[in-house]
This record gives structure tokens, C-alpha cells and sequence, in this order.
């Protein structure tokens, strides 16, 4: 059973201008975790601030775990959500590697709803925005005890998001990570914790001293082949036309099975393009290039839909990637996925929730 509080606040105006990050509705879901009652305490409630104990065992032992989506204004004026189910399940996964209660399907895809419902009026018809929700769990009990919290506090809230990397067809450049490691074998570089992200900004401002957008990730065993960037997925495409093939690095447990990622091979396979799931290196990457065989590369994710990557800095040697500009498959597969997202076309996968 879900508590709604009825007039909760004001109703917001439309942001115009959000940026990414801060551009937060006004209301957030919570529900409640302990051992005798399970979930409970669900509640749609006003956006407020946190009352935590100093010694809440999440705090203090990254017993953190979280996801991101998006909901997106339809050409009728209603609203979707985008493949949410796939986010529950990513979700559960998550609680299951941290020893933390699971949430059901059910439970997480009725708070999602009731929150897009709830807020959908901070999202405007520019068709560059979207409402970005971020469901959390963490572990609250106040234990410094070093074991798994006994109570846990599940809560969703959203922000309107522009462009993660401000204009969408800007390619981005960036740096080979030959120092620092994203995720090792048998860790959590497939699930979405929050210790994941604390590590990766010390590379990440080493990126950015280098003059680049973001980090590129290598394996940890023999810092090689290429897996992540930043938060987001890669893509290469080889060759050009109705014969071009459209190839990511393998899931090895070290990356992120990411939604978009998965999507965009369906669209890709779909259109005809030919798609393989296979080990990059590095030197491969950068002959392939040279060659003139990789003529495009791009990463996906919720946050950065479909981004075009122009350049590589490494410390072996820089090179450039195509025309260092977005490329045709990496634009024709970002329309066919927003058009998609934004009802503009057709959903033979029925990927969009429909919420009212």
C-alpha cells in the first residue's frame, strides 16, 4: 500500500534551462526495511533534506547501492519511462552482490511511477530534456559493527537533465587510464554501487588536466583491453555503409551491463548492421584507426544517450578517430533511439512504460 500526501507543495513551473545534476523536483518516494517487517512505510512524500545517525553503518561502509532512467515527455503531451523494468532488475542484482534486502519489481516500478506522475510538470516539451530518476538504497541501522546494516532506507527521487555533455553533437576526447582501474575480477564493476564512483575521480581530473572530456578504463589484470568510459559503454564501428559492423567489449563481470548498451545493440541489429561483442586492446584500437578500419567510435549510456568520441590521448601517442566529428551510425542509431524514447516512432519492443 502506497501513501500519497495530497498538495504536498506548489506546484513548480518547467525548468528551461536545467544543465545536469541540480535541477531536483519536488518530490521523493521512501520506503522502509527491517528484519521483522520487510519493506514498508511507503510514502510519497516533499523533497527534504536527511536525519541520519553519525554511525549509520552505509555511511561508513558503502553498504550504497543505486541506479538511473530517464522519463520522457511523448508527442501527445503524456509521459514514459524508458525500460524500467531492466533498472529493477539491475537494482536487485546490486542488492544481492552487497548483502542487501532485494526490492521487488513491483515495489520499484509503482514508486517510479507514482513520482513521474507526481512531477512530471517540472518537465517542459524541449525535446532535449528529460527527467532523470535516481532510485537509492542504503543501509541505515546505527551499528559500526562491520556486518551487513539489519535496516535499510529505499528512496527515489528525480531532477530535470539537459545535455550531459551540452551540445549532443559535439564529440568528445579522451584519456587512456594507464595507472588507475575501474573495477577487478570478482569485485563490483557489474553492479551499481556507490564505491564504484569515489575512486574514479582522481582519474577523471587527471583526464581533464590532459585536456579531455573523460576517462577511458582498462582491465585491471593486464591493463590492455579496453572496457568502460567514465560511467558509460563503448562502441566501436568498423567500416562504413550497410556493411559496417558495430562492436562493444564483452560483459567479463568487470563492466556494467548497461541498458542503453543493450538497447542500442538491438537498434543497431535491427537496422541491419552487423554486431559482434569482443576484446579491444588498446594497440588494436589505435592500429585500427590508423588503418582507416575503425571509423567510428561513440559511448552510450542513460545519462549520455549516444556520445561521439573524436580523440585519444595516451601516453604512447594521440590519434584521432574518423574526422574526430560524430559519424553516421553513431547519429543514425542516437535518432533511432530518442525518437523511440520520445514517441516520435513506432515501439516494436515495448521498452516504453506509459505512466497515466
Amino acid at each position: 500500500m502506497i501513501d500519497i500526501v495530497e498538495n504536498l507543495v506548489p506546484q513548480q513551473r518547467p525548468y528551461t534551462d536545467p544543465g545536469h545534476g541540480d535541477a531536483f523536483t519536488d518530490h521523493m518516494f521512501t520506503m522502509s526495511w527491517n528484519q521483522d517487517q520487510g519493506w514498508h512505510a511507503r510514502q510519497l512524500v516533499p523533497l527534504s533534506t536527511l536525519q541520519m545517525h553519525p554511525g549509520m553503518l552505509g555511511l561508513h561502509y558503502g553498504q550504497v547501492i543505486f541506479e538511473g532512467m530517464k522519463a520522457f515527455r511523448q508527442v501527445d503531451g503524456s509521459m514514459a519511462i524508458f525500460r524500467p523494468e531492466q533498472n529493477a532488475r539491475r537494482f536487485q542484482a546490486s542488492a544481492r552482490r552487497l548483502a542487501m534486502p532485494e526490492l521487488s519489481e513491483d515495489d520499484f516500478l509503482a514508486a517510479v511511477d507514482q513520482l513521474v506522475a507526481a512531477d512530471q510538470v517540472a518537465l517542459s516539451d524541449n525535446p532535449e530534456h528529460s527527467l532523470y530518476l535516481r532510485p537509492l538504497m542504503y543501509g541505515s541501522e546505527a551499528n559500526l559493527m562491520l556486518r551487513p546494516s539489519r535496516e535499510y532506507e529505499f528512496l527515489l527521487l528525480a531532477f530535470v537533465a539537459g545535455g550531459f555533455f551540452g551540445d549532443t553533437s559535439r564529440a568528445v576526447s579522451v584519456f587512456i587510464s594507464r595507472e588507475h582501474t575501474r573495477a577487478m575480477p570478482g569485485g563490483t564493476g557489474n553492479v551499481k554501487c556507490a564505491a564504484n564512483y569515489g575512486p574514479s575521480f582522481l582519474a577523471q581530473r587527471l583526464a581533464q588536466d590532459a585536456g579531455c572530456d573523460q576517462v577511458v578504463w582498462l582491465d585491471a589484470m593486464e591493463h590492455r583491453w579496453v572496457e568502460e568510459m567514465g560511467g558509460m559503454n563503448l562502441f566501436f564501428v568498423r567500416g562504413s555503409g550497410a556493411d559496417a559492423q558495430v562492436v562493444t567489449p564483452g560483459l567479463t563481470g568487470t563492466l556494467l551491463p548497461g541498458v542503453t548498451r543493450a538497447s542500442l545493440l538491438d537498434l543497431a541489429a535491427r537496422r541491419g548492421y552487423r554486431i559482434a561483442e569482443e576484446r579491444i586492446s588498446v594497440e588494436q584500437w589505435r592500429q585500427e584507426c590508423e588503418s582507416g578500419l575503425i571509423t567510428e567510435v561513440f559511448a552510450c549510456g542513460t545519462a549520455a544517450v549516444v556520445t561521439p568520441v573524436g580523440r585519444v590521448v595516451d601516453r604512447d601517442g594521440d590519434w584521432l578517430i574518423g574526422t574526430g566529428s560524430a559519424g553516421p551510425v553513431a547519429t543514425e542509431l542516437r535518432g533511432a533511439l530518442t525518437d523511440l524514447q520520445r514517441g516520435r516512432a513506432r515501439d516494436p519492443y515495448h521498452w516504453m512504460r506509459r505512466v497515466g
